[in-house]
């Protein structure tokens, strides 16, 4: 019998800059990380609602962050099933690999980011109106820090490859 599991030190973590996006239906978020995949942060909020602005200004931002890959949110329910929100989730992620190829986009698991965004910003006392948009960028945060995680855990890339759409 064969032992599948790496040693620690064996695990690799790759070095590169990632973006991650929590797509909405009026906002987009938009996190970073440093090259060494220890801190995410937030970048921006992209308005929504104008598809094709929304994918035009990702484009800019993976051209300016040059990350090794963008990691977007794929929203499942608590029991893991998907539903309207995540078949528009995968639908975006197929339109941002097809700007941005060759750079990779990948779909990670995003349950209860939005949520768990939303109450760190209350904790802090960012007030729900004023925070609409931070807490979009919180939930890219969130994203991305769970995606670093999982990599350095596994010392695989997380979630799944996106095929972009058109090819």
């Amino acid at each position: 019998m064969t032992d599948d599991r790496q040693p620690e030190q064996e695990r690799t973590m790759r070095r590169g800059r990632r973006l991650a996006v929590d797509v909405g239906d009026a906002r987009i978020g938009v996190a970073s990380c440093d090259p060494d995949g220890i801190l995410a942060t937030p970048v921006e909020t992209v308005p929504g609602r104008d598809v094709p602005a929304a994918l035009r200004r990702l484009a800019t931002l993976v051209q300016e962050y040059e990350p090794i890959e963008v990691v977007v949110g794929l929203p499942r329910s608590l029991n893991g099933s998907e539903g309207p929100a995540a078949a528009k989730a995968r639908a975006f992620a197929r339109d941002v690999a097809k700007v941005i190829a060759p750079v990779p986009v990948r779909l990670v698991d995003e349950r209860m980011t939005t949520v768990t965004a939303a109450a760190g910003l209350r904790a802090s006392g960012v007030k729900a109106k004023k925070g609409r948009s931070v807490i979009d960028q919180a939930a890219a945060v969130i994203i991305l820090q769970n995606a670093l995680e999982t990599e350095r855990v596994s010392g695989k890339a997380p979630g799944e490859g996106v095929e972009a759409s058109g090819r």
